[in-house]
């Protein structure tokens, strides 16, 4: 199909979930830091764009990282509506007995699911996750599946859950690319439950017990989320920082201590705002232009994005970006709302480096008789012209 291009500077840019792959030489950012770990990666938080990367998709155990994916599916069901925070979860022998971190909730007693979501997150309780696991799903078995289902719809493809709690299990493993998209949807998909993740100490049972990511006692813009260490796994860390508006995920995978782990993603963060920007333009569904619509009910249709359109560069860049429209010649009606009409092109100098897809925001029935008499003469004659 022919494309018919709408020369026309924007200001505004595209949603990237790439890397900046190639940008390096036509940039002043330096290399990026090599860490003392076995896999990291740093990400935009608005674009979802990883800008550093090591062994990403390797196939690593999270141990309690994992209480990530536990406490996003336990807010994900407050949600909607099919439990509440002040449910009273009774605990069983299963989750009594679970060894490891422990929020030290006693056999039988009550505690509520706000209570367990606070134990999970800020004291990394494997009891509390087991407990929650087992009122939600009925089963950590069935619970698991519920993970398993969830990392899925998020497009994480090289984790695969077990259990609520990362205890070893060959079975059981995740990688730092995944874990920082499931931090991307925590952040930005459960607002209010993340305020959690900033906590410094979460008291239960007459035993106070601090979070143990370092990092929010050592630098005021972290807000979050989760560490995790096991023999195996090592000592692992998923922090997220705000400066200045701008968002940054870290994620590193097996350090060789707790004060690794915070000095290692420390340095990721610190690169990553240092060195590159951020900008949301416009929002998804924001009418960019107007397409011609032939034999429809309407002359015209709106055109706009299905996605955000953010983007991260290198810090300099921006403003040498240009946008171009380039729109599907020969509209005919009807057209569905949501329906891809065309795309954008996003340029560096000559180089495309994104695009990204116009839809229709608007439905165009097809016209009457009449109409689609007379835009098949216009046609006629457009075509022998053109």
């Amino acid at each position: 199909m022919n494309i018919i291009t709408i020369a026309k500077r924007l200001s505004m840019l595209v949603l990237l979930s790439a890397p900046v792959a190639g940008w390096a030489a036509e940039s002043v950012v330096p290399a990026a830091p090599q860490l003392a770990a076995k896999a990291w990666v740093l990400m935009d938080g608005a674009s979802g764009q990883v800008l550093v990367e090591n062994n990403a998709d390797e196939r690593l155990p999270p141990a309690s990282l994992t209480k990530l994916m536990t406490a996003y599916i336990a807010t994900k069901e407050i949600e909607g509506g099919r439990i509440a925070e002040s449910d009273q979860v009774t605990v069983s022998e299963h989750a009594w007995r679970t060894g490891g971190s422990r929020m030290f909730i006693k056999l039988g007693s009550q505690v509520s699911v706000s209570d367990l979501l606070h134990g999970i997150i800020i004291q990394s309780g494997n009891d509390a996750s087991v407990a929650l696991a087992e009122h939600i799903a009925g089963s950590e078995d069935a619970f698991a599946d519920m993970m398993n289902n969830t990392a899925q719809k998020l497009g994480m493809t090289n984790s695969h859950f077990m259990d609520a709690t990362g205890l070893p299990n060959p079975e059981h493993y995740s990688s730092a690319r995944d874990m920082a998209t499931l931090a991307r949807a925590i952040i930005y998909g459960e607002p209010t439950h993340y305020a959690i993740y900033a906590q410094k100490e979460f008291l239960w049972n007459n035993i106070k017990q601090p979070n143990r990511n370092l990092l929010l006692w050592r630098d005021k813009t972290v807000d979050g989320l989760k560490t995790g260490h096991t023999e195996e796994a090592g000592y692992c860390l998923v922090a997220s920082a705000v400066r200045d508006g701008q968002r940054m995920i870290a994620v590193v995978f097996g350090t060789n201590s707790e004060q690794a782990r915070a000095a290692e993603t420390q340095k990721l963060l610190t690169y990553g705002f240092r060195f590159f920007e951020s900008q949301t333009f416009y929002k998804k569904g924001a009418e960019l232009t107007k397409a011609m619509v032939w034999k429809g009910a309407e002359h015209e249709v709106k055109a706009g994005l299905s996605e955000d359109l953010t983007m991260t560069v290198p810090r300099g860049q921006l403003k040498q970006l240009q946008a171009n429209m380039v729109l599907q010649p020969q509209l005919m009606a009807p057209i569905q709302q949501g329906q891809v009409i065309g795309k954008v092109e996003v340029k560096l100098g000559d180089k495309v480096v994104r695009t990204s897809d116009l839809v229709a925001l608007n439905a165009v029935e097809e016209g009457g008789i009449f109409r689609r008499l007379w835009d098949s003469i216009r046609l006629f004659f457009y075509g022998l012209f053109n």
